[in-house]
């Protein structure tokens, strides 16, 4: 018995490290805010600037953290705000927050979601460089469509309603990954504290908008509310916008009205449901911030064909103030925010 215990010591020191004691996993790091941008052109700082570079650069976003299941890196200040570049389209920006929600490094439990992008815009709702807190997003890809020259002479466009047999055939009946109606507390919340800021205005938009009839589109950028179509479709034309304002406001059943279209953010909301079910994170806290960056149609005098060719990121009339006007606008709620978190931390400023 004496040799054993004298023995112990050495058979407890020849012990395989893979059966030692391992640390204890590092706490989440708690997330105040969440922004979201879609896209980035180049580089995340230094370059021509995409939707993420402002926040990245301006945000002081200086510690990158390795995202390997998203699109790229992420980046996140000492003040507790993250930011994520979810890539273009609807399948990259659902797959990317989904990662993100369920990314062990981080408690998002409490955290607010600015969705921050450029989008088209109705030139009889807004102008170009203007900032719309969206109510709405209605999916525009789930549906049917006829090609436009097989169209029935009675109807007013190609798009058919899933499970309906003619366009905005009633009841409406939509699934729950079609509409996503947002707080409207929450959105209204955001609205009055940036309805007055100033938002930069140019003579390259101020002479674009001159083309427009539209009293909205003469406008210089101000900051509004409305509705929004999302879907990877890039359409265009006078046509289409008559369709995206019938379809929003079937969709809504008439409380949601169109003004910007954009591509990513029915992907978006549909992973944070997901998430939000799990209770990842608090859906109640979303606000999608959206700025104009072009119209959604041609100006008098050129065909919806000629007008599409000319829109291409980087070169749309209004692209540079418009992710001013994302990063100014959205800056505001963001320091508001974390500037009181020991408010809004237990208690939205919805509540």
């Amino acid at each position: 018995m004496m040799r054993f215990l004298r023995a112990l010591p050495l058979l407890i020191a020849s012990v395989p490290a893979a059966y030692a004691a391992k640390p204890s996993p590092a706490a989440p790091l708690p997330i105040k805010v969440v922004v979201v941008t879609m896209f980035e052109l180049g580089a995340d700082t230094g370059d021509a600037p995409g939707e993420y570079q402002y926040w990245v650069e301006r945000e002081h976003l200086d510690q990158k953290l390795p995202f390997p299941a998203g699109n790229r890196d992420l980046r996140m200040n000492a003040k507790g705000v993250l930011a994520i570049s979810t890539g273009q389209g609807t399948a990259k920006a659902a797959s990317s927050i989904m990662a993100l929600g369920l990314d062990p490094r981080f408690d998002l439990s409490r955290a607010y979601w600015i969705i921050a992008g450029i989008a088209g815009a109705d030139p009889a709702k807004a102008s170009l460089g203007s900032a719309v807190w969206t109510d709405w997003v209605v999916d525009g890809d789930l549906g049917y469509e006829i090609d436009a020259r097989e169209i029935p002479e009675e109807w007013p466009t190609g798009y058919v309603p899933l499970g309906k047999l003619r366009p905005y055939e009633l009841p409406v009946v939509a699934n729950d990954d079609q509409v996503y109606q947002l707080n409207s507390s929450l959105t209204d919340w955001a609205y009055r504290l940036t309805k007055d800021v100033p938002l930069g205005d140019t003579e390259a938009i101020r002479e674009r908008r001159a083309q427009f009839p539209q009293e909205a589109a003469k406008r210089p950028p101000f900051v509004l509310k409305g509705g929004e179509l999302s879907g990877s479709t890039y359409w265009h034309g006078k046509k289409l916008d008559e369709w995206a304002n019938a379809w929003v406001a079937y969709y809504s059943s008439g409380q949601g009205h169109f003004v910007t279209t954009a591509m990513e953010d029915s992907g978006t909301l549909q992973s944070l449901t997901f998430l939000a079910k799990a209770h990842k994170v608090d859906f109640s806290r979303i606000m999608v911030l959206r700025t104009v960056s072009n119209f959604d149609q041609q100006r008098p005098g050129v065909s919806a064909a000629e007008s599409l060719a000319e829109q291409r990121v980087s070169k749309y009339g209004g692209y540079l103030p418009s992710l001013e006007s994302a990063y100014t606008v959205g800056h505001t709620i963001v320091d508001e925010l974390v500037s009181h978190w020991q408010q809004y931390g237990s208690r939205s400023p919805a509540e």
